[in-house]
């Protein structure tokens, strides 16, 4: 193998890149808007198939855990990552349901469907994206180069120009860290109340904080994991005073 040919792949991404670089306010607006809706309780829903469905889940991993710095959990769904799910509606249903079936029964008005697609032609994603529509949703996309029916069919959507589908798919990625930058910088400013996150409000440890359910209740007893972790503590141990049983003597 060449030098030349070493170095094409790169150099077409190079060069996609530089064009990509005009969508940075669209991804930032996203970013900002997520962060508005996701913190007021929306939820994000995400789908793609093949490789996009791994770019999916990797935003939706970003949301619900952490892009760089520590902040609270935030609602995100990769539709295709409940495999039972999918597969019983894909044998029941067809392929084309498994994201509008899913879409119908986890989408709210108000909330976002992202889809991502390089060719921007696959047939679950569209209907997906109808589904969005009729439930109230908004949709945006990510796909290849425009025109395609996804960019059609949604709200919004960032084409990317380039010729071979890896090199989308990287810049996809690219857009989904810079999302995720947008959304971080939006719940920094405080643009984001969030909703059940580590911290109520009122700056009371919310309920699914670290150590929550270890503290006492309002009636003074042990929260629920507390209750466990003293419960495991005393399994096997015998009672004070009362008689050891043959041959088990102190360990």
């Amino acid at each position: 193998m060449n030098t030349v040919t070493r170095t094409t792949h790169c150099d077409d991404l190079a060069k996609a890149l530089e064009a990509f670089r005009d969508h940075a306010p669209l991804v930032g607006r996203w970013g900002t808007e997520l962060a508005r809706r996701l913190g007021a309780g929306a939820r994000l829903l995400v789908a793609g198939n093949g490789g996009s469905a791994a770019q999916a889940q990797h935003l939706t991993a970003e949301l619900v855990g952490r892009y760089r710095d520590d902040r609270p959990p935030f609602s995100a769904v990769a539709l295709h990552a409940d495999t039972s799910s999918t597969t019983a509606i894909a044998n029941d249903y067809g392929v084309q349901e498994v994201f509008a079936r899913q879409t119908a029964a986890h989408g709210r008005p108000g909330d976002v469907l992202l889809l991502l697609s390089t060719s921007g032609a696959s047939a679950n994603l569209l209907a997906a994206a109808d589904r969005a529509h009729r439930q109230g949703m908004t949709v945006w996309a990510l796909t290849g180069r425009a025109p395609n029916p996804l960019q059609l069919g949604a709200d919004e959507a960032l084409c990317v120009d380039a010729p071979a589908g890896a090199t989308v798919q990287e810049l996809h990625l690219v857009a989904v860290h810079m999302l995720c930058e947008a959304f971080d910088q939006a719940v920094e400013r405080g643009e984001a109340g969030h909703r059940g996150g580590a911290s109520g409000t009122d700056g009371e440890r919310g309920a699914g904080a670290p150590g929550a359910e270890r503290e006492p209740g309002a009636d003074g007893k042990p929260g629920v994991v507390g209750r466990l972790v003293g419960r495991a503590r005393t399994v096997g141990r015998t009672a004070p005073g009362a008689p050891v049983a043959p041959g088990k003597g102190h360990a």
